[in-house]
């Protein structure tokens, strides 16, 4: 059993593969991760793995240091990986994109893949059929988007992600808001698959992050969901760094 632990800005995921197989997953906030503890009596693991794109608090440092069995630590530019990385400052890439490359091209191999990632940051990174890592964008998330909206004006309200839009005008101040939030995330990614597919026309696209916007798009946009991205390339890198040991 391997653990897998993919620390984000806003919460914590931990998931149980069998060899491949995802067995469980649950989720921690900051300051609830000695659910952790739990989790590892309920399975009998004997590796794991963990990235993070934050600073670790003592407190959780001491939870993965005190596990019963190794846990490696995922970091950009050191750990080796199955793929091959282009990117000009490796040391400087976020982990969980790295690891979204690596998971999708063992899904997808031999296949151009984008791969989106909604959450605190939007990030659009390119793997391509020959397994190499490009490189990527990184975009403001929904969230930052709303609070600059209100922080970095004198009278526009802070507006929550989820409540009523409507079709493509808003009629209120709080729906000119989210509306032009969500629906400019919508046409974002819509621009970034086109563009991408006008160069690689057999493009695969998965969506992913812990975000959720209920966006709909044309049955033309080849975009797949895919909540365990991150999770599957670490779990690919561990097996891989086991392979060579």
């Amino acid at each position: 059993m391997n653990l897998i632990i993919d620390i984000g800005n806003t919460c914590s995921k931990f998931v149980c593969f069998d060899g491949f197989k995802i067995i469980e997953e649950i989720r921690a906030d900051k300051g609830e991760e000695s659910v952790l503890y739990d989790f590892c009596k309920k399975y009998a693991f004997n590796k794991g793995i963990y990235s993070t794109v934050t600073d670790l608090s003592p407190e959780f440092s001491k939870i993965i240091d005190t596990l019963p069995f190794p846990v490696m630590k995922f970091s950009s530019g050191k750990t080796r990986i199955p793929i091959k990385n282009n990117y000009k400052t490796p040391e400087t890439l976020g982990a969980d994109r790295l690891a979204a490359a690596v998971g999708a091209n063992y899904l997808q191999p031999s296949r151009d893949i984008l791969i989106i990632d909604v959450g605190t940051c939007i990030t659009f990174d390119f793997i391509s059929s020959e397994g190499i890592y490009e490189g990527g964008n990184i975009s403001l998330g929904p969230t930052m988007r709303l609070k600059a909206l209100h922080e970095y004006t004198s009278k526009l309200p802070l507006v929550e992600r989820k409540g009523v839009m409507t079709e493509i005008l808003g009629d209120t101040t709080e729906t000119a808001i989210r509306n032009g939030v969500i629906l400019g995330i919508k046409y974002e990614i819509e621009r970034y698959v086109d563009e991408f597919m006008q160069k690689y026309p057999q493009l695969f696209v998965y969506l992913t992050g812990g975000v959720h916007l209920n966006l709909h798009y044309s049955e033309k946009i080849p975009i797949f969901a895919n909540d365990f991205i991150v999770p599957i390339g670490l779990n690919r890198i561990l097996e891989y760094n086991n392979e060579l040991l």
